[in-house]
């Protein structure tokens, strides 16, 4: 049996002999794992690098000086003072249409023909009984002159008594007789140009022409259709070709409420801005104010004239009016320069001014110009911020340079 002595010291390590090979790369692969792990936390933990919830907004343009003088806002729509909807005075079928919305069209240009084939043989028989009437005067004319020299010839023997005084009365009858029957064939003569002159009414009718100069907004008939200028045929006769609109009749009919309309007159300076181009204030006046007010809705109809023409203004458009002010400055009709955010979005710190400008969901310092006071609501930025940017209006916590952020 060994000694237990001799079995302790057989534990004894021997420093004196060389380390095993395989045990040499233990230390370094401690330290870069370590070293990793501490890359990973510098990475997820560092400041900034959560993401965080925050509410964004957007710059706007700010008013105008004209709608900052405003004394009074309003909506209400483009309508033409002068349209009409082209019909035919007759009822008939459409051989051809020409015209399309949104085409401009003369005075008396040709919008749509109708089938004319009855009025073209009305035609041809009225003037063939012009014809024919003539041709009849003709034979009376030659008649006549017969008869004047019948009784001429018979006055003459009748002087020298060679003939009876009965003879020269009948050729004087016969003379007056025929004389009559051309007055007769004259007059049918007239009757039968008249007859021409309404064939030919009739066959301009199957015509249809533009009243006015204007712009085309509906095409209501198709070729092959019946048009009639009454309604009838049971709703499948079409009582109109097209609507035409005078687009220099265009003005804005707003509804004003009655316990403001002390603040309109005839006259009176508008800024009225399209619903379709909110940044294009155009320059308007009041024609007139309906001396009627409408019991159920409590409102005044308020005519107002455009003082600038374009082809974006459109029939039916939305529109919102501001009434100015008696006393308008010289540059009322100039815009506000730069934009305007929410007040709460500026920040500032020791190189002034700045907000959080969100690119890729991460937010970039941007420093700022603002005019005015800083203590209101709206702020207006004159330099650092363009229409259609995204700022940081509010964040739950803090934010660095670079940070990430997320919206609800």
């Amino acid at each position: 049996m060994a000694d237990p002595a001799d079995r302790i010291s057989q534990l004894k390590i021997d420093r004196s002999a060389p380390p095993s090979a395989g045990r040499s790369w233990l230390l370094p692969g401690i330290v870069l794992a370590a070293a990793g792990i501490g890359i990973l936390l510098w990475i997820f933990f560092r400041p900034g690098s959560a993401s965080v919830l925050v509410e964004t907004d957007v710059p706007r343009r700010p008013p105008s000086v004209a709608a900052a003088n405003s004394v009074l806002d309003a909506s209400g729509y483009v309508v033409a003072r002068r349209q009409a909807t082209v019909s035919s005075e007759v009822t008939g079928k459409v051989v051809d249409v020409l015209v399309e919305e949104g085409m401009r069209v003369e005075k008396d240009q040709v919008v749509a023909t109708l089938d004319d084939t009855t009025q073209q043989a009305q035609l041809s028989l009225a003037l063939a009984q012009v014809g024919s009437a003539r041709a009849t005067l003709d034979e009376i004319e030659a008649q006549l002159r017969i008869a004047r020299l019948e009784r001429d010839r018979l006055r003459d023997l009748a002087r020298r008594n060679l003939t009876s005084t009965s003879s020269v009365d009948t050729a004087e009858a016969t003379f007056d007789q025929i004389a009559a029957q051309l007055g007769t064939g004259r007059e049918n003569v007239v009757v039968a140009q008249r007859n021409v002159a309404l064939a030919e009414d009739a066959l301009s009718n199957m015509t249809i022409k533009a009243p006015f100069a204007g712009m085309v907004v509906s095409k209501n008939a198709q070729p092959g259709e019946m048009i009639s200028p009454v309604s009838a045929g049971g709703g499948f006769t079409r009582t109109g070709i097209c609507t035409i609109i005078d687009t220099d009749s265009l003005e804005i009919e707003v509804d004003v409420n009655e316990a403001y309309i002390q603040r309109v007159k005839a006259g009176q300076p508008v800024s009225a801005t399209l619903d379709a181009y909110p940044d294009w204030r155009i320059p308007a006046e009041v024609i007139a104010i309906v001396p009627t007010a409408d019991r159920q809705k409590a409102t005044v109809k308020v005519r107002i004239d455009f003082l600038e023409r374009d082809e974006r203004v459109l029939r039916d458009m939305g529109v919102k009016v501001a009434f100015l002010g008696a006393e308008m400055p010289a540059d009322a009709t100039q815009e506000i320069q730069g934009v305007l955010i929410a007040g709460e979005a500026l920040r500032s710190d020791a190189s002034g001014d700045f907000v959080w400008l969100v690119r890729n969901n991460n937010v970039e310092k941007r420093v700022v110009h603002i005019g005015g006071q800083r203590d209101r609501p709206q702020i207006l930025v004159t330099q650092g911020l363009n229409l259609g940017d995204t700022i940081v209006r509010s964040s739950e916590s803090p934010l660095v340079e670079g940070q990430s952020i997320k919206t609800d």
